[in-house]
């Protein structure tokens, strides 16, 4: 079994509005022969609370506008540190960067194969790496060290 062409439609203007709200490590993967509940899974992150909020609202009003599409369950609010969406055909895992390299949900799902994604996500791998870099690099370069 493969993911549904509704599926790939839903985990493409998601992967797209994750991009556009500057997400870290956009992936996919299809889980349709590995799980029965759902077809496909999608991970991005960001470096902070806020952001994370950002990107999952905006994949929330991009699904809703263009596709029709509401979550059926939405967790993970309160802290905003990993916010899933479930929309039965695809979940969406929107992650803290810290939480995403704690729970490596790409080391479970790494037999599964990865859905090709929009030009935008795909640019979006390394960018976590990167963005940690350049905090080192900063606090490197600040008076006195650490606070």
């Amino acid at each position: 079994m493969t993911a549904t062409d509704r599926s790939l439609e839903l985990i493409h203007t998601a992967a797209q509005a994750a991009a556009d709200k500057l997400a870290h490590d956009v992936i996919a993967y299809d889980v349709s022969d590995v799980l029965s509940i759902t077809d496909a899974f999608l991970l991005a992150s960001a470096p902070n609370d806020r952001q994370v909020r950002a990107i999952v609202d905006e994949i929330e009003e991009r699904l809703l506008k263009e596709l029709g599409a509401k979550p059926v369950r939405r967790e993970g609010d309160r802290e905003s540190r990993w916010i899933l969406l479930d929309y039965v055909d695809i979940v969406v895992h929107v992650q803290h960067s810290e939480e995403r390299v704690f729970y490596a949900l790409e080391r479970l799902w790494k037999d599964c194969p990865e859905l090709d994604l929009p030009a935008d996500a795909k640019a979006t791998r390394g960018k976590a790496a990167e963005h940690a870099e350049m905090q080192a690099a900063e606090a490197d370069q600040e008076p006195g060290g650490e606070w």
